[in-house]
């Protein structure tokens, strides 16, 4: 047995709305089994499903067929997480501290800054 992939994303929550979803499929974002999506192709109990959600790729094996949108507990039963955990943030600090009163920053001072945030780009160096 096998659901249309448009379906089945909307069912288990990855898109808000049916529309949403086919949407979704539509412009690339849905890939089953590492091949790009239309909303009506059929996905089955182990298939992978890999979406795009705000910019992010999340990856999801198929446990169950659901048809209907139920609650995120049953929704949760038809798939398996596989999202590897994102990379650690490189802690950077958020501002360069200056002593209060001192001014404007001197030119030295400028370009430590930005070298600091990672602007470093100096077209005379």
């Amino acid at each position: 047995m096998a659901v249309r992939v448009d379906s089945w994303v909307w069912a288990v929550r990855l898109a808000k709305t049916r529309s949403q979803a086919t949407t979704m499929c539509r412009g690339g974002h849905v890939r089953v089994n590492d091949q790009t999506a239309k909303a009506a192709q059929p996905v089955k109990v182990g298939d992978v499903v890999r979406v795009r959600i705000r910019g992010f790729d999340k990856i999801y094996r198929v446990t169950g067929l659901a048809t209907r949108r139920g609650s995120a507990t049953e929704a949760a039963k038809h798939f398996e997480d596989l999202t590897p955990p994102p990379l650690p943030r490189v802690e950077q600090p958020a501002a360069v501290i200056r002593d209060r009163g001192a001014g404007r920053p001197t030119k030295r001072e400028r370009r430590d800054i930005d070298r600091l945030r990672g602007r470093d780009v100096d077209p005379l160096e």
